[in-house]
């Protein structure tokens, strides 16, 4: 019994190695790209893949969200301002057999393609605009990594620039580019004021002007006013009357 049981041992054992050779399960997220004789011949799954063992393989593909952090590069703005800049990209793979056949490695090509695409876009901008200006920076990024590596089969959702360093002397001096600016703003707003306070003022001398009694009101709450704050001046009243009548007695001496 025992030695023909032993005969059969082989056979089972290939059995199950040519099983399990032809099974294959994939997940959600996977997808498997089927060679038969070195031959493309489809996209498969998620779930239970049959295959023909030493016929048919399969590449297993990722569609998940691939997270590629760019390393820090150096880049020369439009205003010859030496910077270092580093970005993350989000991409996924989106049609696999592309994946697999157009590129050797999808990963590194994307990374390489990302290094010399950020340096480019940067290049053509100014400091200024690098600084104030990334949600357009990053959508000009993406739409040309999208645009070249569509043809690998992947798409690009989003691209984010993170850091833009500077050196000290360059961080300086837009300090004081900035303290500047905020001087030229209160310099001008401050001239602004003075122009419309002199109108305002013009505009009340002249109705004031118009009814000798406005003059005389103005004069009393003048005197109000002070009367009214907590100090030592002692305020004498002078009637506006004897202005009049100072006048009209250099007018006589004049004549």
């Amino acid at each position: 019994m025992l030695p023909g049981l032993a005969y059969y041992i082989p056979a089972i054992i290939l059995a199950f190695a040519i099983l399990a050779a032809a099974v294959k399960i994939l997940r959600e997220y996977e997808r498997g790209v089927v060679f038969t004789l070195g031959r493309f011949t489809g996209v498969k799954g998620p779930g239970l893949i049959l295959l023909i063992p030493f016929v048919q393989q399969m590449v297993r593909t990722d569609l998940r969200t691939r997270v590629l952090d760019v390393p820090t590069q150096d880049v020369i703005s439009h205003d010859n301002v030496s910077v270092k800049v580093n970005a993350v990209i989000y991409f996924r793979i989106v049609e696999p057999d592309k994946a697999i056949i157009q590129v050797a490695d999808f990963m590194n090509a994307t990374s390489q393609l990302a290094q010399t695409t950020l340096r480019s876009v940067l290049g053509k901008h100014e400091l200024d605009e690098m600084l104030a200006e990334r949600d357009r920076l990053n959508a000009d990024i993406q739409e040309i990594l999208d645009k070249h590596t569509d043809a690998w089969g992947i798409k690009v959702a989003n691209v984010e620039i993170k850091h833009i360093d500077l050196d000290e002397t360059m961080i300086r001096a837009i300090a004081r580019q900035a303290e500047a600016e905020r001087e030229r703003r209160a310099k001008v707003i401050n001239a602004q004021g003075e122009q419309q306070a002199a109108a305002k003022l013009l505009e009340a001398a002249d109705i004031l002007g118009q009814r000798p009694e406005a003059m005389q009101l103005r004069y009393l709450g003048t005197l109000n006013f002070i009367a009214g704050e907590r100090n030592s001046t002692i305020v004498f009243p002078f009637p506006i009357e004897f202005g009049d009548i100072l006048k009209a007695s250099g007018a006589k001496r004049g004549d």
